[in-house]
């Protein structure tokens, strides 16, 4: 058994062990900051055009005759302005070498689907342009017209925006391949 005397030696080293041991230092914290640069790019429509519209064919019967296609219009703006843009659109009256359809034959009878391209952040463009919508033509293509637009601050990214084209084809139609030169331009501003 301890004395006393031993055990109070005892409690003083344990204190000592307690309160000799250093106190646990502190991290210093320290500040930074990061930079990045951030460049315009371009206004364009991806793959340099967009895609052909080929209608499916109409057999005559007697009636007038309705065909849809969809056309494809991928387009980038990564100006990072936020500016808006537009699409416009004419076109050549659709020939088959003797006759063509009316200049009015060529809708859209309501607005394009839009969607971001897959993989890619983008701000869906809100659209002003009322529809329905009827391609320009003639024989020599008129004046463009607004067809699609990105309000400001909206259409930013890649995109691909798909209108669906009606044709009339009148039942007076001449039997033939009919063909048109269309010409659609991507425009700065809404």
């Amino acid at each position: 058994m301890l004395s006393h005397s031993s055990h109070r030696a005892l409690l003083g080293l344990v204190g000592c062990s307690l309160t000799c041991l250093a106190a646990p230092t502190t991290a210093a914290a320290a500040t930074t900051t990061a930079s990045e640069t951030v460049t315009g790019g371009a206004l364009t429509f991806i793959n340099s055009s967009p895609t052909a519209v080929s209608f499916p064919t109409v057999a005559l019967n007697g009636s007038d005759q309705t065909v849809s296609q969809t056309q494809t219009l991928d387009i980038s703006d990564a100006r990072g302005t936020g500016a808006g843009w537009n699409v416009t659109a004419t076109s050549t009256s659709l020939n088959n070498g003797s006759v063509s359809l009316p200049n009015t034959a060529t809708t859209m009878t309501t607005a394009p689907s839009v969607a971001c391209d897959a993989g890619i952040t983008c701000v869906t463009p809100t659209n002003s342009i009322t529809y329905p919508y009827t391609l320009p033509a003639a024989g020599t293509a008129p004046l463009a017209t607004k067809m699609y637009n990105a309000a400001t601050s909206t259409g930013t990214g890649a995109l691909t925006v798909t209108p669906t084209w009606r044709l009339l084809v009148p039942a007076s139609a001449a039997v033939g391949t009919y063909t048109s030169t269309w010409t659609l331009s991507l425009v700065s501003g809404p």
